[in-house]
């Protein structure tokens, strides 16, 4: 079964859940007029999520417009600054002579405040992404040049050459390989700097980012400087990592690399006024140390690096300026206590939260810097666009009105508090399901996090737990040790052994649950995802109190994952060099204990996740039919880390919920349809 027969709201029917509308992305026109926002929608064959833009009223007077509607769609609305809006997309142009070109990939486009989009900036095998100078007409975008090629042109007759004669081999000089779920190369990602809509001649090459990861790139107001990330290579892998570049707009000159030992540099941002340059310094991990991540501002005619928030505890993302040349003051988010706020800080250094709940992000700075706007998200709430005062602590934001509501959820949140074996306070949030009481206490659900940096803050649509509250569970999210939001204790505390403190955390954290009236202890369940899947497979190999378990994307044995990952070199710094200090392979991998699992499980991989790679999946299903363990394999031969399509996203939903009706609350099996 996938629907609930006999309730109305939209997480009792997976359908109706995945074709809620999904806001991702808000921008600010520069006189403060005009926010537009990206919206996925489904397709009309309800296989496919495709992006729009759609503007708002940032008075939250006017009912939202639509403003593209290609089969293809549109995505990363930027405004230019006279107002004209810019989009990727990878629509097909409307020259005939053109369009087969632009089917090969996104291309930028401009959309005039009352006309036809026009394409503005195009690239053989597509843009990954862009941005624009704050003053002036000039772009910045990201695309690839095969080795070998001296500019666009040049790159595409490489790519012409290897389709004619059938060649997709990659031959590698160095590492790594593969990122999440596409393989790297053979071209590398540049950044090119060009002046529209007057620009003579070809763009200018500003240098390749070498980076495994999305385009990070920033322009000076006055457009005459880039910034982009560049991944280095070091003598080892362990020793990877990535710095920042400013490089000359008009020539492609390299001016300066903000580059530390130990450190990796991300996400820069110009100040208003143009002198500096702020990025996202991360401390790098080691065997001993956890990474943390700081803001930090670099003053570009002398290269002096200073912290912007010394003292602050957790980990700012998301960093936005004024737009005033006199004003130095940075707005941020940051995960805290199972929120993820935002914070105002001020040009003498002093840190405000400017939210009392919620998480934040697509943070947008009105002209005057007096108010803002952003996208708010939690557990109980999809990305919905707000405004918030810039300056007033602890306040509740007032909500504009946009497409993606999600309409009456089928329970409610609360948290659950403990104390851990070491004294340190925890937290989780917990969904109820409607009716749960001492008289009707709810079967139970327990779903530890991915990352395992990141926290249980907000919204999601891969790990939603609102469809299973729908079908009468309570659904835990419990934040043990390593969870982000809680200061760094909570990070050394379960460093180097992610079955250790995080498993004794989240034991704790299901036991106080547990003992609530409204909970029946006797019928729980677990399912994780990423690093919760390592945790699923940890915790059946250490205790048979859960019902059913769930493996999702999980790493089993940690020795041949640590080979095998594209993140080797973040998890040999981590554990250790598998050869040479095997100790903590050997203490943390749930293989080791394969023998002592007797709790039914369902194992959940995607053939094309790099992180996780597949194999880890088929070995932790061999090795369970091999103890007779009673199983089933969900495998995905077209998805990475995380199930992505809608129609596969339903069928996930289904079979997790079947999984757990037949051995939580003991109701017959049912095989998913279409399997």
């Amino acid at each position: 079964m996938s629907e609930t027969p006999g309730d109305s709201t939209a997480f009792h029917d997976l359908s109706a859940f995945l074709a809620i509308p999904r806001v991702h992305g808000l921008v600010l026109s520069p006189d403060g007029k005009r926010l537009v926002a990206a919206v996925g929608t489904l397709n009309a064959e309800g296989n496919t999520c495709v992006s729009g833009l759609w503007e708002l009223d940032p008075a939250g007077a006017r009912e939202p417009r639509r403003l593209t509607r290609s089969r293809k769609g549109e995505s990363a609305p930027a405004f230019a600054s006279d107002g004209t809006l810019y989009f990727l997309s990878a629509r097909p142009d409307s020259d005939p002579a053109t369009a087969q070109e632009d089917e090969e990939g996104a291309a930028v486009w401009t959309l005039p405040e009352s006309g036809e989009a026009v394409l503005t900036a195009r690239h053989p095998g597509g843009i990954a992404g862009f941005c624009l100078a704050r003053d002036t007409g000039t772009l910045a975008y990201t695309a690839g040049l095969l080795p070998g090629a001296a500019d666009a042109a040049a790159h595409a007759k490489l790519r012409e050459a290897r389709a004619d004669a059938k060649v997709t081999a990659i031959l590698y000089e160095s590492g790594p390989t593969r990122h999440w779920d596409s393989d790297l190369g053979p071209d590398e990602p540049h950044t090119f700097v060009r002046r529209v809509p007057d620009a003579p001649g070809p763009p200018v090459d500003a240098g390749g980012q070498g980076s495994p990861s999305e385009a990070e790139t920033a322009l000076s107001p006055d457009g005459t400087r880039v910034a982009h990330t560049r991944f280095v290579h070091g003598p080892v892998p362990d020793r990877n990592r990535t710095v920042v570049v400013i490089a000359d707009a008009a020539t492609g000159e390299q001016l300066r690399v903000i580059d530390r030992d130990g450190f990796v540099y991300h996400a820069p941002l110009f100040t208003a006024d143009g002198t500096g340059l702020i990025c996202t310094r991360q401390v790098l991990e080691t065997y001993d140390t956890p990474y943390s991540y700081t803001l930090v501002r670099v003053d570009l005619a002398t290269g002096a690096e200073s912290e912007l928030v010394p003292e602050f505890e957790n980990w700012p993302a998301g960093a936005v300026v004024s737009p005033l040349a006199d004003d130095a003051t940075v707005w941020f988010a940051a995960d805290e206590l199972g929120h993820s706020p935002v914070f105002r800080r001020d040009p003498d250094g002093t840190v405000t939260r400017l939210t009392a709940s919620g998480a934040y992000t697509s943070l947008c700075v009105a002209p005057d810097g007096r108010t803002l706007y952003a996208l708010r998200n939690g557990v109980d709430l999809p990305p919905t666009p707000v405004r918030l005062d810039a300056a007033a602590p602890d306040q509740e934001p007032v909500a504009l009105a946009a497409p993606g509501a999600a309409g009456r959820l089928p329970g409610a949140l609360t948290e659950v508090h403990t104390v851990a074996d070491d004294g340190f306070p925890l937290r989780s949030w917990l969904v109820l399901p409607e009716g749960a009481s001492a008289e009707r206490p709810a079967p139970l659900l327990v779903f530890p996090h991915g990352g395992p940096e990141t926290s249980w803050n907000a919204w999601t649509w891969r790990w939603n737990p609102w469809p299973f509250a729908a079908r009468g569970y309570a659904v835990l999210l419990p934040d043990p040790a390593l969870s982000s939001g809680y200061g760094p204790r909570m990070h050394t505390r379960g460093w180097g052994q992610w079955g250790g403190q995080p498993y004794r955390d989240l034991m704790a954290l299901t036991d106080a649950t547990e003992a609530r009236p409204d909970i029946d202890a006797s019928r729980t369940g677990l399912a994780g995802g990423s690093y919760g899947g390592y945790l699923a497979n940890r915790i059946a190999t250490l205790t048979g109190r859960f019902k059913a378990i769930v493996s999702h994307a999980s790493v089993w044995d940690m020795g041949a994952f640590q080979s095998d990952t594209d993140a080797s070199d973040y998890f040999r710094r981590i554990f250790g060099d598998p050869l040479t200090r095997p100790e903590r392979y050997e203490l943390n991998s749930p293989a080791a204990g394969a023998d002592r699992i007797h709790t039914p499980m369902l194992v959940v991989h995607g053939a094309k996740d790099y992180r996780v790679p597949v194999g880890q999946g088929m070995a932790l299903f061999q090795a369970l039919q091999r103890c007779e363990v009673p199983t089933k394999f969900l495998y995905f031969p077209d998805e990475g880390h995380w199930i992505l399509a809608p129609n596969h996203a339903r069928l996930w939903y289904s079979t997790l919920l079947g999984f757990f009706d037949h051995h939580v609350l003991g109701g017959e099996w049912q095989r998913p349809e279409l399997v």
